[in-house]
């Protein structure tokens, strides 16, 4: 970064790698594509190689990233991919209903777990808009779509408060399965509208392969992963699901993620 000292570009430039894979995944969450995503987060970062003056306001390092991003999104007119077909072009229905900057404020505040008075930095708006519009998301979201949720998880209080969250959010719950296999039959007797799945299953099975194999045969079917090592699932050198929610979780970021995998198909599928 052009004017700054070689031992602060370096300290800014590990900095700044650290927090790329969660910027990634916020992106991704907010497109609901890998590729459109990594896009505007590698436009980010060609920003910042031309002017890094956004770290120079006294904000956390995370903070001043995702303001960068912003300026970045905002300045495009927070576009949305066109020309997507199945569920992609359904996403982009229901996106066309939702508020200005509710989707944005509903992530950062959930999934990122920014505070509000940072959300406020990041979107440059007062923090009391910031509450309004993570209200508004809340209720457009959690309204605009119902289905069946297939939840793949081994440890036996999380699976029930998966499903009690789910549930009361008004989807149907069509099973929870403790193994790769017992996730692939469940899959077979009723196709799910979304899949919520651990990494790590009881038998020492994979949810990943799990995923996989139930896709091959259900086709666009959203994906939730839950992980205590969501860098994992991020390194970019390999698709990746558009949405990741780190163990351990809070009810917040479960309904944020469920409302926005209704909106978008998280379904890239991964290697072990």
């Amino acid at each position: 970064m052009d004017g700054m000292p070689d031992s602060e570009t370096e300290f800014l430039s590990v900095k700044v790698a650290a927090l790329l894979p969660y910027l990634r995944r916020y992106a991704r969450a907010l497109t609901g594509s890998q590729k459109t995503g990594d896009t505007y987060a590698a436009a980010t970062l060609e920003a910042l190689l031309e002017d890094r003056s956004v770290f120079d306001l006294g904000l956390d390092h995370k903070v001043a990233l995702f303001r960068a991003f912003h300026q970045i999104w905002s300045s495009s007119g927070s576009p949305v991919d066109t020309g997507e077909e199945g569920m992609h072009e359904r996403a982009q229905r229901h996106l066309a209903k939702l508020t200005t900057n509710t989707r944005e404020a509903l992530l950062l505040y959930t999934v990122e777990e920014f505070p509000t008075a940072d959300i406020a930095q990041i979107m440059e708006m007062p923090a009391d808009e910031v509450n309004h519009l993570i209200g508004v998301a809340r209720k457009e979201m959690e309204d605009s779509v119902k289905g069946r949720v297939l939840v793949i998880e081994d440890e036996a209080i999380i699976a029930m408060d998966l499903q009690d969250i789910v549930a009361d959010m008004g989807h149907a719950i069509t099973g929870v399965a403790r193994t790769e296999r017992g996730a692939v039959d469940l899959a077979g007797k009723e196709t799910p509208d979304l899949i919520l799945s651990d990494i790590q299953l009881a038998d020492g099975s994979s949810g990943i392969d799990a995923v996989n194999a139930i896709l091959k045969s259900a086709g666009d079917v959203p994906v939730i992963f839950i992980t205590a090592f969501p860098e994992r699932l991020l390194t970019g050198d390999r698709p990746e699901p558009a949405f990741v929610i780190t163990k351990p979780y809070s009810e917040d970021q479960v309904r944020s993620a469920v409302s926005q995998a209704m909106f978008f198909a998280s379904t890239e599928t991964l290697h072990t």
